[in-house]
């Protein structure tokens, strides 16, 4: 067989193994994963000498509509192809019928993104939970979000309906019947409110007081609200940005009676604390939290208890930081980064292998949210890679990696590990730095429910 393109001399980086391997790719697949040194023919050779060669990336967890909702499209896919991520799925959050929402996006999106890409649906109406089933056979979206935080007026300011545990519980119902996942912020915003209101009345206005206001237990107990709920219907649930301590030691617990539970953290969680010294640079939600909690997060990751490691990307200008912590924009861009932050604080600190940071940025991305083409090295499989440098320390400077954001939470960090390039189905579309692939390449992935998702 003669291949389109030949990647040589690398070591790939899977979540079973590590070791020599070349790798053949023909019409955008991967064709064949031949011994080291194989003759074989090809349009094109890329020599991976002294790289580790990953399977492309999956961002989970970003968001498209808060910045630029047109050409985010094309800066925060250039941005995901930088940090070697080759799919990346973005949630819409909208309170109208997503049949509409679904047209325009897509309108937007293909003409203009640099990787695939999936979408999350977010629920926050009676409609919504009527048109589910649809959604899933007409728009091949499979995972669903609702945040337990947008009760009453907590919704209605950002134009969703105020919703409750009345309508989580429907949600959950209808989700279990056509085996979709539900993607559900855990936070107690009752305590929260309540908690908010007598720090503002006493001045509190730091960005540690942030993390006070949103307390482990609003975390925890909505995390068991929610696997409690789920275990009824029989329903699969994910749990995004989880940061606490105390969440997930109940995760671990409710696993050993119902284990269709998926967790998520973020490379925040394992960087920054509560006394960080960020200001309003470092508001997110979930709060940073305590160093134990931080700890607790690698804990997660090294044993498996925590499924993956998302972005949480939000890419807004950093002039929406800039006010007091009350009123400052929650979240901050995060995908590029990624992977540097679990090589250069996970694996050269001893803290994580290669093989389970593959896992938890590519399989087991692709085996919770219906991905099959994606996430391995496999023959047949789509040929996405990250070409990797582990050695290479570059300080992180926002204004090289694309995002409409101009800023980072890791400026001015010199971070161990980078891509050095990034390939979609078997195209080139970062190359040291620099993006060479065509605008528009990006394909949309319209997922099919998985009857039994790898648990």
């Amino acid at each position: 067989m003669r291949f389109d393109t030949l990647v040589k001399n690398g070591t790939v980086v899977s979540d079973t193994g590590i070791g020599p391997l070349d790798i053949g790719i023909k019409d955008g697949k991967f064709a064949a994963l031949l011994a080291p040194g194989t003759q074989a023919e090809a349009a094109k050779v890329i020599d991976a000498k002294g790289r580790h060669v990953f399977p492309g990336l999956i961002d989970a967890h970003i968001h498209f509509g808060f910045a630029e909702p047109i050409t985010e499209y094309t800066s925060e896919t250039i941005y995901a192809a930088q940090g070697g991520f080759t799919t990346v799925i973005g949630f819409f959050l909208n309170n109208e019928a997503y049949g509409d929402v679904y047209a325009r996006e897509q309108a937007h999106a293909k003409p203009r993104v640099f990787v695939d890409y999936a979408f999350h649906f977010s629920t926050a109406s009676e409609q919504h939970i009527t048109e589910l089933p649809s959604y899933v056979k007409d728009y091949g979206a499979t995972s669903f979000k609702y945040f337990m935080n947008f009760k009453g007026e907590e919704g209605r300011y950002l134009g969703l309906d105020g919703t409750d545990d009345g309508y989580l519980f429907e949600l959950l119902k209808a989700a279990a019947k056509v085996n979709a996942v539900v993607v559900l912020h855990t936070e107690n915003i009752e305590i929260v409110s309540r908690i908010r209101r007598e720090m503002q009345a006493a001045g509190k206005s730091t960005l540690y007081d942030w993390s006070q206001s949103k307390p482990a237990f609003t975390e925890a107990e909505s995390c068991v609200r929610a696997m409690m709920f789920a275990e009824h219907f029989g329903a699969t649930i994910y749990i995004p940005h989880l940061s606490t301590r105390m969440a997930l030691d109940e995760v671990r617990k409710w696993r050993k009676r119902y284990n269709r539970v998926y967790v998520e953290t973020c490379p925040h969680y394992l960087t920054h604390d509560e006394n960080a010294k960020d200001g309003s640079i470092g508001k997110a939600n979930p709060p940073f939290r305590t160093a134990d909690d931080v700890e607790a997060m690698w804990e997660g990751l090294a044993d498996g208890s925590i499924d993956v490691v998302a972005s949480d990307h939000v890419p807004r200008k950093k002039a929406t930081k800039d006010k007091p912590i009350w009123q400052a924009s929650q979240g901050f861009p995060g995908t590029a980064t990624i992977l540097p932050v679990l090589l250069s604080e996970g694996y050269h600190k001893g803290r994580l292998s290669l093989e389970r940071i593959a896992e938890v940025v590519t399989s087991r991305v692709a085996d919770i949210f219906d991905l099959p083409q994606k996430g391995r090295i496999q023959v047949g499989l789509d040929a996405d890679l990250a070409i990797v440098d582990l050695n290479q320390t570059r300080e992180v400077i926002a204004a090289e990696l694309g995002s409409f954001s101009d800023y980072s939470l890791y400026d001015g960090w010199k971070l161990k590990g980078w891509p050095r390039m990034t390939i979609v189905r078997g195209t080139t579309i970062m190359d040291e730095g620099k993006i060479v692939g065509p605008a528009g390449y990006g394909r949309y992935i319209a997922r099919t429910p998985t009857p039994n998702r790898k648990v």
